[in-house]
């Protein structure tokens, strides 16, 4: 049996970046659309996305869950780790203090982090405990909508 691998991650990397979409975040692909976006006045969540199979799985549906919340960050954006390298690399320049982490979330207010969740804060955990976590870090940075 002779499997394309290369057109097997083109379907699971099309698939977590619809999921992710889906749930109305906006996919930054430039270090150009990055800057511009994590340099907008407000609150932006940041979704370091990314195509493995253990923390993805609960990274995705918790940013899509987190979002349903009274608070919540003025925009949603993401990167995707391993795909959009150029924009990936540029929102990590922001994440000042953290080591390079995918998945991971970041929730940056006028252009500053003020929270981020690392990868080993989702791998292993329950989604609804991430969601927690974001959505007590909205509770502390966000406006309500």
């Amino acid at each position: 049996m002779n499997i394309d691998f290369n057109l097997f991650m083109n379907d699971v990397v099309r698939q977590a970046r619809s999921e992710i979409t889906a749930a109305g975040y906006t996919e930054l692909t430039t270090a150009d659309d990055v800057d511009a976006a994590l340099n907008k006045p407000g609150t932006t969540l940041v979704m370091v996305n990314s195509v493995c199979g253990c923390a993805g799985g609960i990274a995705r549906p918790a940013a899509a869950h987190a979002i349903h919340y009274d608070k919540r960050p003025d925009q949603l954006v993401t990167v995707f780790a391993g795909q959009d390298k150029e924009a990936t690399a540029k929102a990590r320049e922001y994440f000042t203090g953290f080591p390079p982490s995918s998945p991971s979330f970041a929730l940056l207010k006028d252009g500053k982090l003020v929270k981020m969740v690392e990868r080993h804060e989702i791998e292993g955990h329950e989604p609804i405990a991430v969601v927690t976590n974001l959505q007590n870090a909205f509770e502390e940075n966000c406006s309500e909508v």
